[in-house]
């Protein structure tokens, strides 16, 4: 009989689901399906941030509990047991529910997922099985070692954990590619066991803590020399041996082939600490683009964005457009879109209101953001992305082919009056009304307020001067070792005035060419030190009292 067969239609379903070894974008697509169609989440702990950002915000997410009997309890990496995943699983089941079990990289190579497969079977509960990127191939590839090349050759995985002395001594015998799952501070334990095994010394080896994620380091080493290496590198002794290392044993593992090969941690920002001062709205888009050039975001906000003291200014022009007062409507933020889209939900309009009236963008986000509201710009800056780009080209008022005059100009509290002092030049009537206050946001939190000052953030990206000056009100004044980026001159003028050295200087007025500037930066400070014969060091490496270390 088919374990998977529907016996028992009022039972639920179970997918067990392989989340990979730590990278988001690792996810298939099966993956991605099932989460958002669950309606509860049992996760490993190491993958829950990966998987339930796919779930609906209604999932049922019961936390396993973990026992705390004894050390027995604790699994060689560290990890705690948990006992009672398999009753968590039944038991949604039992109850109708779609049921989503998440593990650490894939399903076919959990023994517990295994096992919870078993009791589904044994009580005709449907379930499948969705395979994911197992950690002991996904992360080599992540650390530039192929496992295999087109000579061939085998590949064999040891889980040090549960290695008999046999197995040791079959590897250790032979030249197959060996990966080894094991701990930081078992690592050099394992290269022991080679050698004792009859592996040469001078066996090339590479070791990956954190793998596939923008924590991911590695180091390449002889089965001989890898205790000196690792010690030589700091990393042990180590609080924080108990992190669950791969180690790849074999040619394909050595220095000179790793260096060519290795291509994520040689992403020009990675493993870079970025601060990202702005609203949390604005800031996902920003934070992304950092990711894929291997930096770690953190988004601090600086600003938040409240409605105006007194909404009767506002509600007359959004009723305006609608009644036809205006020919033009000029949005100069996503701030100021999201204020009129916001406005428009409370009076049941939508896009449709905009029919007749032209409408500008002062950059290419403003402009997709007014898209995503089913608005498409009639004009947006063909140069600079700004005020005063939007006014290069803006037309005059001709009263033979204009009907009205008028401007709808909803914007800031705190804007410049460029725009509007440039409209009136043009001969427009402008109504210049505050759609939104930006007010400064609270404090971090102690530990982001010291990294801050004290060097712990590489690199901060400031994208206008009220990010500055709040960023230094709110936290203080980032350490001199942290790479200051700035989106225009304007934004680095304040930076100066507050003492700060500019290290980057977007080239045009959007976020992306700035994170794209650094980026750029990134890749030259790396270029250089690696044609030095230095080592590539992260700025904050560079501050007092710093030291490289491995960093889960």
């Amino acid at each position: 009989m088919n374990p998977t067969a529907p016996n028992h239609p009022a039972h639920g379903h179970v997918t067990f689901l392989g989340a990979g070894p730590g990278d988001p974008g690792l996810l298939t697509l099966r993956a991605v399906e099932a989460l958002a169609a669950a309606d509860v989440l049992i996760a490993d702990p190491q993958v829950l941030d990966v998987v339930r950002t796919h779930a609906r915000s209604t999932v049922d997410m019961p936390a396993p509990t973990i026992t705390d009997e004894s050390s027995k309890n604790v699994s060689a990496l560290g990890v705690p047991v948990l006992r009672d995943t398999a009753n968590l699983v039944m038991s949604a089941a039992r109850g109708g529910k779609r049921v989503v079990r998440a593990v650490l990289g894939d399903p076919g190579l959990d023994g517990d997922a295994a096992d919870e497969m078993l009791v589904c079977a044994a009580e005709g509960i449907t379930f499948e099985v969705v395979p994911g990127v197992a950690t002991a191939v996904g992360v080599p590839a992540y650390a530039g070692v192929p496992l295999r090349d087109g000579r061939g050759g085998d590949v064999r995985f040891v889980d040090a954990r549960t290695a008999s002395a046999t197995c040791w001594t079959e590897v250790g015998a032979s030249e197959v590619t060996a990966v080894v799952s094991t701990t930081l501070d078992s690592v050099v334990v394992a290269a022991g066991e080679l050698v004792a095994a009859g592996r040469k010394p001078d066996t090339p080896v590479s070791v990956t803590v954190a793998g596939t994620t923008t924590r991911q380091r590695t180091w390449t080493a002889t089965l001989g020399t890898l205790a000196q290496v690792l010690k030589a590198a700091k990393v042990l002794p180590s609080a924080e041996g108990a992190q669950p290392v791969i180690a790849v044993v074999g040619e394909r593992s050595a220095a000179a082939q790793r260096d060519r090969l290795s291509w994520f941690e040689s992403k020009p920002l990675f493993g870079w600490n970025v601060l990202v001062p702005r609203t949390k709205e604005q800031a996902a888009s920003l934070s992304d683009q950092l990711r894929s050039y291997g930096a770690v975001p953190s988004e601090v906000p600086t600003i938040a964005v409240e409605p105006p003291r007194t909404p009767q200014q506002m509600e007359r022009a959004v009723k305006g457009l609608v009644t036809g007062r205006y020919e033009w409507i000029a949005f100069t933020s996503v701030n100021a879109v999201k204020a009129v889209r916001e406005k428009f939900e409370e009076y049941g309009l939508d896009a449709r209101a905009f029919a007749g009236i032209k409408v500008a963008a002062v950059g290419e986000q403003t402009a997709r953001s007014l898209i995503e509201f089913g608005v498409k710009p009639d004009l947006v800056p063909s140069g600079e992305q700004s005020a005063a780009g939007l006014l290069e080209d803006w037309p005059p008022y001709d009263p033979v082919f204009d009907p009205i005059d008028r401007v709808f100009l909803p914007r800031a509290d705190i804007a410049t009056e460029t725009l509007v002092a440039g409209l009136i030049e043009l001969g427009w009537e402008v109504d210049d009304v505050t759609a939104y206050r930006t007010v400064r946001a609270s404090p971090p939190p102690a530990e982001t307020r010291e990294a801050i000052k004290g060097g712990g953030f590489d690199a901060v990206l400031f994208t206008s001067s009220s990010t500055v000056r709040n960023l230094v009100g709110i936290a203080g004044k980032p350490h001199n070792v942290t790479v200051i980026a700035c989106i225009g001159p304007a934004t680095a003028k304040t930076a100066e005035e507050h003492g700060l050295r500019v290290d980057v200087l977007s080239p045009e007025p959007s976020v992306h060419k700035l994170a794209e500037a650094l980026a750029q930066f990134g890749a030259a400070r790396r270029d250089a030190a690696l044609e030095a014969g230095d080592p590539v060091t992260r700025p904050s490496e560079r501050r007092p009292g710093s030291r490289r270390r491995a960093r889960s």
